[in-house]
């Protein structure tokens, strides 16, 4: 039961987690076409048209940034997560394509039209490190900071290069850091609307499951009724008598049948014992002394299998003349329940595939024993 209960919790998990990846999977492929947008359609011009320092090395970090985000495709158009490895090195390549898309420039050009990298590189690293926030923040920070400062190490900026810097920030910034809080409420309200649907699966799982067991409930009082009403309607209609040995065991099997069914639906903390006990009681109401030993913890054992356990116990008991001895051995891997009674030869002791019975009539004596090994069962 604690087994099929942490299965249950690692598939509950396991959905929730599944639902929060989803998010992340479905606002990569939205950042991969907004950073192939903006790098092609708006930062490809200002590279062309406009005058730098070392022309060839903003083209390479141009190059570096269109190859972080050619390589992040073959995994986010497959909906995959990306690789640490190459979270690891695409957050690198672009943080050092920014340091030298920015080296490119005249120091008193940063945050112009010829800075075109400082607002692209938040989309790569938002590409790459959608689904760790903290890492994230905390990188767009550094980035943020060392630009900041490779402007103002050109000089004290007068106030309209200052505004227009300010301004760049803001632009660029407000609009990543929406990105990143609005991924996380969608992933929140995605494993919360999973956590509800899993809450609901368990409920009619549970009423389906409440429902069969109580069809099946049903299924075998009509069944064990059923076997009961011919003894009842001969011993009415007189064909049977009630002296004769054969209709006494009869009726005693039937009584025994009866207690140890309604012992099943009791609620109690060892059902097994509680159903033998129950065919014991039986069993000295007809004057049998019963003695019965227990060994062992308690095992939890399948209602089905129960009854398979304790058919040959009722076969046996009911059978028995004056005495009776009942012994139950539970171990973590097996039960068996062991019975000698002075009971006649012709006892019919029921078996099936998944409890082993063994029997034999030793002298005036009949000695059982119902075996179930819980791997079988």
């Amino acid at each position: 039961m604690n087994e099929e209960r942490a299965a249950g919790e690692g598939r509950a998990a396991g959905e929730r987690r599944a639902a929060g990846d989803h998010v992340h999977a479905t606002m990569r492929i939205i950042l991969v076409c907004a950073t192939g947008v903006l790098q092609f359609g708006l930062s490809l011009r200002p590279l062309l048209a406009q005058e730098y320092r070392y022309r060839w090395l903003a083209v390479t970090a141009f190059v570096a940034l269109a190859c972080v985000t050619a390589v992040c495709c073959g995994w986010v158009l497959r909906r995959r997560p990306l690789p640490v490895a190459l979270v690891a090195a695409g957050t690198a390549v672009v943080l050092a394509a920014s340091f030298c898309a920015a080296a490119a420039i005249d120091p008193d050009r940063r945050f112009q039209a010829p800075d075109w990298s400082f607002g692209l590189v938040g989309w790569h690293l938002l590409l790459l490190l959608l689904d760790r926030p903290r890492v994230l923040v905390t990188v767009l920070a550094a980035h943020l900071v060392t630009s900041t400062g490779l402007f103002l190490s050109a000089g004290v900026p007068d106030r309209a290069a200052l505004g227009a810097a300010g301004a760049a920030v803001f632009g660029a910034v407000d609009v990543q850091l929406a990105v990143v809080v609005i991924t996380r409420v969608l992933h929140r309200q995605s494993r919360e609307a999973a956590a509800v649907a899993e809450e609901q699966d368990l409920l009619v799982a549970r009423m389906v499951a409440a429902q069969q067991e109580e069809q099946g409930r049903r299924s075998v009082f009509a069944g064990q009724l059923g076997a009961t009403l011919p003894l009842l309607a001969g011993l009415a209609d007189g064909e049977l008598d009630p002296r004769d040995d054969d209709t006494r065991r009869r009726c005693a099997l039937a009584s025994t049948q009866l207690r140890r069914l309604f012992a099943e639906n009791d609620d109690v903390p060892d059902p097994l014992v509680h159903e033998v006990t129950a065919c014991v009681d039986a069993a000295e109401q007809r004057g049998v002394e019963v003695s019965f030993a227990i060994s062992g913890a308690v095992v939890p054992v399948p209602p089905q299998v129960r009854r398979e356990l304790t058919g040959p116990v009722v076969a046996a008991l009911s059978a028995a003349r004056s005495r009776a001895r009942v012994s139950m051995l539970r171990t973590d891997e097996e039960v068996r329940i062991a019975v000698v009674a002075d009971a006649c030869a012709d006892v019919v002791i029921p078996s099936t595939g998944r409890v082993g019975v063994e029997y034999g009539v030793y002298g005036e004596y009949l000695r059982l024993e119902a075996r179930w090994h819980e791997r079988q069962g």
